[in-house]
């Protein structure tokens, strides 16, 4: 498979030009990790449901099978700390301290946001594949701090489609940072989740405005179906 031709979207089609490529295109799947999706984890120990931001699980699988049977580059960012905190800003750990549940400490799934315990890994139905890189993050957005930008460039990437949690966290933070560095962004809206459905229709909306100020929204059944149609 060498192209897509485009995804319908709304303000425009993905990517702009409506002359997508497996080659040019990527699929980056943020956070979908256990200590946001498993209500023993991190989100759930704060007190929050999780069954929104398990909502977005079954549509993401079928873009994430769509992305790599049409060939398309596929990433997947994971959000956790040092075992010190050495990484961790004083004011995050205090803030979610007043909440209940801060990085390091101890839960049901290990030290809440560790990199290596239980709660911080990638939930199976998302797990990524040999090949697939993934990108371990401290901040809000995956380019802090990490090489998604040159790993992006150094195999082509230009048109970039988003999927995970949460959508007006962490996924939105990426997403305007990829918008300003040049890539061109879909938003697949019911692949992503958020602790409220006011806080994931407001995060849409803001991609949209302006004539696609971020980029565009699509469904991840207009994903599937112009992979496959291709």
């Amino acid at each position: 498979m060498t192209g897509f031709k485009s995804v319908p979207a709304d303000p425009y089609p993905w990517p702009d030009t409506q002359d997508g490529a497996a080659a040019n295109s990527a699929l980056i799947i943020i956070d979908m990790q256990l200590d946001f999706c498993d209500p023993r984890g991190y989100i759930g120990q704060m007190g929050y449901d999780v069954a929104p931001l398990r909502a977005p699980i079954e549509p993401a699988g079928r873009a994430l099978a769509a992305a790599r049977q049409a060939g398309l580059h596929v990433f997947h960012t994971r959000q956790g700390y040092r075992a010190d905190l050495a990484d961790l800003p004083v004011k995050k750990r205090r803030r979610t301290q007043q909440r209940g549940a801060a990085p390091g400490d101890p839960g049901p799934l290990g030290r809440i946001l560790m990199r290596g315990e239980p709660g911080w890994q990638i939930i199976p139905e998302l797990a990524p594949v040999d090949g697939e890189p993934v990108i371990d993050k401290t901040a809000n957005g995956a380019f802090y701090g990490t090489d998604l930008d040159a790993v992006l460039r150094a195999q082509g990437v230009e048109n970039i489609a988003f999927a995970g949690n949460t959508i007006d966290v962490c996924v939105h933070t990426t997403l305007r940072e990829a918008t300003d560095r040049g890539f061109e962004c879909l938003l697949l809206s019911d692949c992503c989740g958020a602790v409220s459905q006011m806080l994931h229709d407001a995060a849409v909306e803001m991609v949209k405005v302006e004539g696609g100020i971020f980029g565009s929204v699509a469904t991840s059944d207009a994903f599937v179906a112009a992979l496959g149609a291709a």
